[in-house]
């Protein structure tokens, strides 16, 4: 069973709350932030935007980071944070505090998965898998960047049945392009995407190329053939979607479900590759449970931040797919949705002034997650006897 579930998607807030924005957030199920919480990282501006995140009405808030929020990336602010702050610097550790501590209804990404479910009993109860990363490039110093060359490693550990993926930067070529039309995202991650077609894709950074692009995936080539086919070949068709003007009271509505556009040919879900009842792995009261990571790539992202706990015994109880399509599942993911969801419309020096966008909003269909209780069928649940998950503490 699949019910509608609706994700509220901002990112590029900079400091700024949404009255400050001049928009007001839509009700839904899930607020996401795709980074760019503040403008330097600062305790104040990482306050506020916190104040904000914690009492929005959503059941699940999900945020990354974005390069402006410098102390949060305590290697990068160890080493260049006089240039942002002179002799006043920030305690990054604190900093972070702001953001762990602000709402157990906050999911807090770094470069990681959740696996993320819906209890509120007039909510959808659906569940999914998310995947959370605050890196982009940037031209000048900036936190959470990264060379070319690490790139491919850095992207390639996004689980292959990730449903949501949600990073600063947007895939090269898709929801990226500058005023001056210039192309301006990873063409790793565009890869990565192209091997694990999420359902939904949402990035933000490149503030001027707001908006959602559908991507229509060639099916995945045989083993044989799939190191000599090039990531763009894998696209069969890109569609933009079309959302309200600028400064139109018509909300940006992004339907994937088929009500008012064309439902999203995807029908892969992580919940397919869980070994055991939800219930087993999440407490009573629980939202969402920070899965094991793997090894990260990268030497500043190791031991520089405060992790946020995992039971790495949930690696018993999940079967990711890391390679190829052995079991056909890609052939069930045709379609990626990709939400360029940035706030802020201008950039520095903001010519003309500032303006900002509105949030976009998606509509998705999700596995329920508890359709048992209700005398349905399991579907997507696998049962594996003698099998029993412990509780994550996360």
């Amino acid at each position: 069973m699949r019910r509608k579930t609706r994700l509220v998607c901002v990112s590029d807030t900079h400091a700024y709350t949404p009255s400050e924005a001049g928009f007001k957030l839509p009700a839904g199920d899930v607020l996401i932030h795709a980074g760019d919480l503040t403008n330097h990282g600062s305790s104040a501006e990482l306050r506020k935007t916190m104040d904000w995140i914690a009492t929005a009405e959503f059941e699940v808030k999900i945020i990354i980071c974005g390069n402006h929020d410098i102390t949060l990336d305590p290697g990068f602010y160890a080493e260049y944070g006089s240039q942002f702050h002179g002799q006043r610097l920030e305690e990054p550790q604190k900093c972070i505090e702001v953001v762990t501590q602000a709402s157990p209804s906050i999911v807090y990404l770094r470069h990681q998965s959740a696996l993320v479910r819906l209890t509120r009993p007039n909510g959808p109860n659906t569940i999914f898998k998310i995947f959370g990363s605050p890196y982009s490039q940037s031209s000048g110093t900036w936190a959470y960047g990264y060379e070319s060359s690490d790139a491919a490693a850095l992207w390639n550990i996004i689980p292959l049945d990730t449903d949501i993926v949600v990073t600063h930067t947007p895939p090269y070529s898709h929801c990226d392009s500058r005023t001056e039309g210039i192309s301006v995202g990873c063409k790793a991650l565009r890869g990565a995407l192209s091997k694990v077609r999420p359902l939904l894709a949402i990035c933000g950074h490149v503030h001027e190329s707001r908006g959602s692009e559908r991507v229509r995936w060639y099916p995945w080539p045989t083993s044989s053939a799939a190191a000599t086919v090039d990531r763009k070949e894998q696209e069969d068709e890109v569609v933009r979607e079309v959302l309200p003007p600028p400064g139109s009271r018509k909300q940006s509505l992004v339907d994937l479900t088929g009500r008012k556009a064309p439902k999203l040919n995807n029908d892969q879900f992580a919940i397919n590759n869980i070994r055991t009842p939800v219930s087993r792995l999440f407490r009573s009261s629980q939202n969402a449970l920070l899965l094991p990571s793997p090894e990260r790539p990268l030497e500043r992202l190791q031991g520089s931040e405060t992790e946020q706990p995992t039971s790495s015994s949930l690696s018993s109880c999940l079967k990711e797919r890391q390679s190829g399509d052995k079991d056909g599942s890609n052939s069930q993911r045709r379609e990626t949705c990709i939400v360029n969801a940035a706030i802020m419309a201008t950039s520095w020096p903001h010519r003309g002034g500032k303006r900002f966008h509105a949030p976009i909003v998606v509509d998705l269909e999700l596995p329920v997650w508890n359709e048992e209780k209700e005398g349905t069928e399991n579907h997507g649940l696998k049962s594996v006897p003698h099998t029993v998950c412990p509780e994550s503490s996360g």
